[in-house]
């Protein structure tokens, strides 16, 4: 990997890591559904702009359904659920439980993808499970009833990210990623339409709530989009894929400098234990190929 396509993958997963921050901040202002709304359209308006300048602007007419299944799955659920998280739990302890996704993709793909769940994968699963444990128990939330809801969000979000993944890879095959991008957010927009014009907030956002909508559109979700693609046909999936890595150290990392967020020995011991989980699951290794396990789109 070059030292340009290393910036890039380090960018992505402080730019996906952000994300956390960005909601973190605006989420009490605005709520779940508006704050999410907001993200997938200013996403999907400023790469529809770039597919304009690049003359590759994609029609959606003949796949509208299946792209709101799309938005709804891979984005406008998970996203909402993350923001209804994050108004009772911190940040980076968002982003360690959200990284969990490729075990739910494991066993969502088993079971829609005939991708067989080894020994190998069976005991990642389990650390795994071991690590969201040692995260939750103990972290620095009170386990009350809030928090608890707001974990079972978080792992609900993982798992509507690995159905997400599946359904496109089950009814997008060959599509390109540009016209993926536009038409999730754009799916997810017209899902989320509803929810957010019923749950307005009563006065306008403060400046720090709207640099934070901006941030978690424009950077956490169109530039990162474009990152993510670059990378796919620079470098392939597989090592792009240790974004999945990364974005949970940033996520940390940019709760403790920017909001002070507290970090206890159990939070990064949970981290690590679900990072070898992961390693498991993935059966990453050298000369080891991607499993459909990890076809998952990983934009928090």
């Amino acid at each position: 990997m070059s030292a340009k396509d290393l910036g890039a993958l380090l960018l992505l997963g402080a730019l996906w890591g952000g994300s956390y921050i960005f909601i973190r901040v605006a989420v009490p202002e605005l709520g779940p559904a508006v704050l999410m709304d907001l993200r997938v359209l200013v996403a999907a308006a400023a790469l529809i702009l770039y597919a304009v300048a690049a003359r590759r602007l994609p029609s959606f007419k003949k796949r509208w359904k299946s792209f709101v299944v799309l938005g709804a799955l891979n984005a406008a659920l998970p996203f909402s659920l993350i923001a209804f998280a994050e108004l009772h739990v911190t940040a980076s302890l968002a982003a360690i439980l959200v990284s969990a996704t490729p075990l739910f993709a494991a066993c969502v793909s088993a079971i829609y993808l005939d991708d067989a769940l080894t020994i190998k994968k069976v005991l990642g699963l389990l650390v795994g499970v071991a690590g969201v444990a040692i995260t939750v128990g103990w972290s620095p939330v009170h386990l009350g009833g809030a928090v608890a809801l707001s974990v079972a969000a978080l792992l609900t979000a993982a798992l509507f990210y690995s159905f997400g993944g599946v359904y496109a890879k089950r009814n997008f095959v060959g599509f390109p990623p540009l016209t993926l991008a536009i038409g999730q957010q754009l799916g997810a927009g017209l899902v989320l339409l509803a929810p957010a014009a019923a749950t307005l907030p009563e006065h306008l956002p403060s400046a720090g709530a709207a640099l934070a909508v901006s941030g978690l559109g424009l950077l956490s979700t169109a530039l990162a989009y474009m990152l993510y693609f670059r990378l796919l046909d620079s470098v392939g999936p597989t090592r792009t894929l240790t974004v999945t890595f990364l974005t949970p150290a940033f996520g940390l990392l940019w709760g403790v400098l920017f909001l002070g967020e507290p970090v206890e020995p159990g939070m990064v011991l949970g981290f690590a234990v679900i990072l070898l989980s992961l390693v498991l699951v993935a059966g990453i290794g050298p000369g080891k190929p991607v499993s459909n396990a990890r076809c998952v789109a990983d934009e928090e």
